[in-house]
């Protein structure tokens, strides 16, 4: 407190810009201090990294030289998960990372590295050309996710398998290309079996308290996006870690609120 104290006199001796730099000084150490503890308390922090671990995980399971065609790769971004197989990257090229400024969006975005650059429900490809298919957060920006569907059971091989992952409930992104908020595990089980999709995996990713417990996490950047308010206080963020903790502790005694809300779902196929 003393040395808070004197570096205010200070300030106050050195005139408004010493002041202000002061202040600005303490509040960036303050969010960083609350930016560590909500790290280390690890509530809403999951998603991607949930993903990408299953994602490992299901790709490692595919026989060595397999083809797999991602689609809807964008900047190829599991390619390294797949340097065991022959990969084939798909994407519709259209989106350059600033969309219509609505929403999240990604500032900028390579997709020069793309094989194949055409519609996902119309992929240049014979019937039963790929092993696998991957397709990694992409239906939601689909406007007609059950022809893309069909177009992947189309280009599977019989015993070929589909590897998805969807968002159960999501913000607005990558927007004017965003067309669904979310997907159920009904939606899988009532289209893939038709589609000639025999459905081997649907699992959770998170559940219902580490979803509210992400958008906790974001609220401090929503609010400096859409709201006069650009800073909080200390009782904010003790506010914040105090129900981070809350919500951590009640993931930990979860029993099944993942079939109300989750992240999302990772789910697997094989082509019958």
């Amino acid at each position: 407190m003393k040395g808070i104290k004197r570096k205010l006199r200070g300030a106050v001796e050195g005139g408004p810009n010493t002041l202000r730099s002061v202040f600005i000084a303490q509040e960036s150490r303050r969010r960083s201090l609350f930016e560590q503890s909500v790290a280390q308390l690890g509530a809403g922090t999951g998603n991607r990294t949930n993903r990408d671990q299953w994602l490992a995980k299901a790709l490692a399971d595919v026989r060595t030289g397999s083809r797999i065609l991602d689609a809807g790769a964008g900047e190829l971004q599991y390619e390294p998960l797949c340097r065991h197989l022959d990969y084939v990257s798909q994407d519709f090229a259209q989106y350059d990372g600033t969309g219509d400024a609505t929403g999240l969006q990604t500032e900028a975005w390579d997709s020069s590295r793309l094989d194949i650059v055409c519609d996902i429900t119309a992929i240049p490809e014979p019937d039963a050309s790929f092993d696998a298919v991957l397709c990694v957060e992409v239906l939601e920006h689909v406007p007609r996710p059950i022809d893309a569907l069909q177009e992947f059971a189309r280009l599977l091989r019989p015993g070929g398998e589909l590897i998805v992952t969807t968002p159960v409930s999501s913000l607005t992104h990558f927007a004017p290309y965003y067309f669904y908020n979310g997907y159920s595990r009904y939606f899988y089980q009532t289209h893939l079996p038709a589609l000639g999709l025999e459905v081997i995996e649907i699992s959770a990713n998170g559940d219902y308290f580490q979803f509210v417990a992400q958008e906790v996490v974001r609220a401090d950047e929503v609010a400096r996006r859409y709201t006069p308010r650009r800073t909080s206080s200390r009782l904010d963020d003790w506010v914040t870690l105090a129900l981070l903790r809350r919500l951590r502790a009640l993931s930990a005694a979860d029993t099944g609120s993942h079939e109300l809300l989750a992240h999302g779902l990772h789910v697997r196929a094989r082509k019958t």
